[in-house]
């Protein structure tokens, strides 16, 4: 008598089992996130034929792997230099966001360089697509498109033809009929994911795979999605802006949190050539409490403005909002004010914004931070010119930070002329003779001397 499948209860979030359904998932808390699905076979313990045996490391040839350039500068540099033969990589972002848009304009230059591009579409008919294509000027001859949702008429598809790189768009809308499970689920996207990763590395062939996320912005599936991939690019931009940034959360071929900036048009995404006038605007750092921050991110250094604003509060608990920078930091901030500083901040509301929808999330933005909730609560505007950096302690202390000649020569490029810094980095402004610098061993100097 054949034995009646079994049934799991699968977390989409972390990927976590349960012979049972729960309101609450036990490994990460997730509420109702647990899905009944098919129980996978299981596999036969024992070897499956010929082993490979182990080498010495010495021995192994190290050959360089030539990158191949996407055509999109901000891309390769987020990308490491490029796309690595065989690589995965996973690409996420809010719907609406831009993921298909840019990856369209990817395929096209790559289809333009390197060869022929299949571009699968899962969600969208090939018409759609041509018409998406038509606005970007992507209508590539090397460029192929497959509105398919079969994980095995994708891969037939790919091996049939002689593609440079393939993109499938997206991960959770493509299903394989070897899995008795809805697209989407925990499953599927691992099964796809897997086959996709060996499709990948046993031809050479890039795979750029588009992503959901959920609704608290982290990538949807389970964890082994984002274990299998290569590399996690985030696609982020503030809905009713049009700048857009996409960073490396994960790269086995290069520098993770690296950074390429985008503004989104008519005709397409273009790459951003000087992020710092474009986040900074006029007259920032000309106001009370308005700073310029040199901020780096992965390797490159950007120029943001944080504004702060405080005040009194006449209802309840004094509030502490922040955009673009973290919510516990700022609170953490406040606190070494008035007790390093001697600050009131005890009874005033404080709002904290990067402005252009920028976001950053480095402790070396803390002294600006300072200084702008300074700023707006005496009032008073630091000189013109003037920009900050470094890390604030818990003892009011001022602690150097790393990069900061990259920081300081962006900076003086875009004509600031003070620089607040942590003591232990006023050395690296020795190469900057027409820079004035301001050297600060705590808050207490900040406030002193701002």
């Amino acid at each position: 008598m054949a034995r009646k499948p079994a049934t799991v209860f699968s977390c989409s979030a972390c990927g976590a089992q349960s012979p049972q359904w729960l309101g609450r998932c036990p490994e990460c808390g997730g509420w109702n996130t647990l899905t009944e699905e098919r129980e996978a076979p299981r596999v036969p313990a024992g070897g499956s034929g010929a082993a490979s045996s182990p080498v010495r490391l010495s021995d192994v040839a190290a050959a360089a792997v030539p990158r191949i350039p996407t055509g999109l500068l901000d891309v390769d540099r987020v990308l490491g230099g490029g796309l690595v033969p065989g690589s995965i990589v996973l690409l996420g972002g809010e719907p609406g966001i831009g993921k298909s848009t840019l990856l369209l304009q990817v395929a096209a230059r790559l289809s333009e360089r390197i060869g022929e591009v299949l571009y699968v579409s899962a969600e969208e008919s090939a018409q759609q697509v041509r018409m998406r294509a038509a606005r970007l000027g992507a209508e590539s001859r090397g460029l192929f498109l497959l509105a398919e949702t079969n994980l095995d008429a994708i891969l037939d598809a790919a091996r049939a033809g002689r593609y440079a790189a393939v993109i499938v768009d997206s991960i959770q809308t493509i299903a394989s009929p070897s899995v008795q499970a809805a697209a989407g689920s925990v499953t599927q996207v691992r099964e796809c994911a897997s086959r996709l990763q060996v499709h990948a590395k046993t031809t050479g062939v890039p795979v750029f795979l588009i992503g959901h996320v959920t609704k608290d912005g982290t990538l949807a599936g389970p964890k082994t999605l984002e274990h299998l991939v290569d590399a996690v690019l985030s696609f982020e931009g503030e809905r009713f802006h049009a700048q857009r940034v996409v960073r490396a959360l994960k790269n086995r071929f290069g520098p993770a949190h690296e950074l390429g900036v985008f503004e989104m048009t008519g005709a397409g995404l273009v790459e951003v050539a000087n992020p710092s006038a474009l986040y900074l605007g006029t007259g920032a750092g000309s106001r009370p409490g308005s700073v310029v921050l040199a901020g780096v991110e992965g390797t490159r250094p950007l120029l943001l403005e944080v504004q702060a604003l405080t005040v009194e509060a006449r209802y309840g608990s004094p509030r502490r909002t922040a955009i673009g920078f973290d919510g516990t930091r700022l609170a953490l901030l406040l606190a070494v004010l008035e007790r390093h500083g001697g600050l009131k901040l005890a009874s005033h509301d404080v709002f904290l914004n990067v402005a252009g929808g920028a976001e950053s999330v480095e402790p070396a933005a803390d002294l600006a931070v300072c200084a702008a909730v300074a700023g707006s609560l005496r009032e008073k505007a630091l000189a013109p010119g003037t920009f900050a950096f470094g890390e604030v302690g818990l003892l009011g202390e001022v602690r150097a930070v790393s990069d900061a000649a990259l920081r300081l020569k962006e900076a003086v490029s875009l004509g600031l002329k003070i620089a607040l810094v942590p003591a232990g980095n006023a050395g690296e402004a020795a190469a900057f003779p027409d820079l004035s610098v301001v050297p600060l061993r705590s808050v207490e100097e900040l406030l002193a001397r701002t």
